[in-house]
């Protein structure tokens, strides 16, 4: 995974699709065939971000420090290459359980990809 840092890559970003769910909101776009030095490579870029809604900036690290974690944990299993994520935090990523955080993601990324979502019944 490669982490986005330029504006313009996040901007671009959130024309693309998105997700959205208590504990995050996804945004995803397949990335621009101009990106240089990965030609050739197998890829996909992410990029994290939390605005002053989430709070002061204690909470908006925080926010951000879970979010990769979450990300580290399930993008390179459900990710798809050539592809950009941001991943942004809001107020209740930072006091959501870690592993509804998890739940989370996995179920924007199959939004975002048009995949289909099968009800669990108990």
């Amino acid at each position: 995974m490669i982490t986005l840092k330029a504006r313009a890559d996040f901007l671009g970003v959130s024309a693309g699709r998105k997700a959205a769910l208590p504990g995050l909101l996804l945004q995803m776009r397949p990335c621009p065939q101009d990106v240089p030095g990965l030609h050739g490579k197998l890829f996909l870029r992410v990029g994290y971000t939390a605005s002053r809604k989430v709070g002061i900036a204690v909470a908006r690290n925080r926010a951000k420090r879970r979010l990769r974690a979450v990300a580290r944990a399930v993008l390179p299993r459900l990710g798809k290459p050539f592809h950009d994520y941001v991943l942004v935090g809001r107020a209740e990523t930072v006091r959501r359980p870690y592993v509804l955080l998890l739940d989370d993601l996995e179920k924007a990324l199959k939004r975002v990809h048009g995949q289909r979502q099968t009800e669990r019944t108990p």
